[in-house]
């Protein structure tokens, strides 16, 4: 596939994902293939089809991520990376999910979010980093945290579950935070 990167880390090994990726891969492969390729069920190639056909890019944003496959079995388990990238102001949303609660509260996303941060910061050349978040999602508020990741506030009725608009938390990192923090980790 084209230029697809791949980074390993002890229980993990990282896909990156990027539009001309999935146009390829859904220009080259079956639904069968692909299914199996991301570990879809329909919702989910749907989703990425849709992706596909509508688009994902604009002439300012992009999205870049990293399908997460577990080392031990060889099978996708989730994503982290980013959507709403804007190069030329040098920021990024963070997204992540793990798929089955079965692969959750064992540190995977810790790990993942570990890489993603360093990509984002030094690959990507993020400047600002930011992640929205249901108040009531502890592990993600938790797991921000522990980044280094500052609550900024309240967004209203930032986004829609179920059809129902609901707030989200905005918290967010700057390069020079990540940069100072992981300076101190090393000493």
């Amino acid at each position: 596939m084209s230029n697809q990167q791949e980074i390993i880390t002890d229980r993990l090994i990282l896909k990156s994902i990027t539009p001309a990726f999935i146009h390829e891969i859904f220009n080259t492969k079956s639904k069968d293939e692909i299914m199996q390729y991301f570990g879809f069920d329909d919702a989910g190639y749907a989703h990425c089809f849709n992706m596909h056909e509508q688009g994902m890019e604009t002439h300012r944003l992009s999205l870049f991520y990293f399908l997460l496959i577990d080392k031990t079995n060889n099978k996708p388990i989730g994503e982290c990376g980013f959507h709403t990238w804007n190069s030329t102001h040098r920021r990024a949303e963070l997204f992540y999910s793990l798929r089955h609660d079965e692969d959750k509260q064992k540190g995977l996303m810790t790990e993942a979010l570990n890489v993603v941060l360093e990509y984002g910061f030094q690959t990507l050349n993020l400047h600002r980093i930011e992640a929205l978040v249901d108040e009531n999602n502890t592990p993600s508020v938790k797991l921000l945290l522990k980044y280094g990741f500052t609550k900024e506030g309240t967004m209203r009725e930032d986004y829609v579950v179920d059809g129902k608009n609901e707030d989200s938390d905005c918290y967010s990192l700057l390069k020079w935070e990540w940069e100072k923090r992981n300076n101190g980790l090393k000493k």
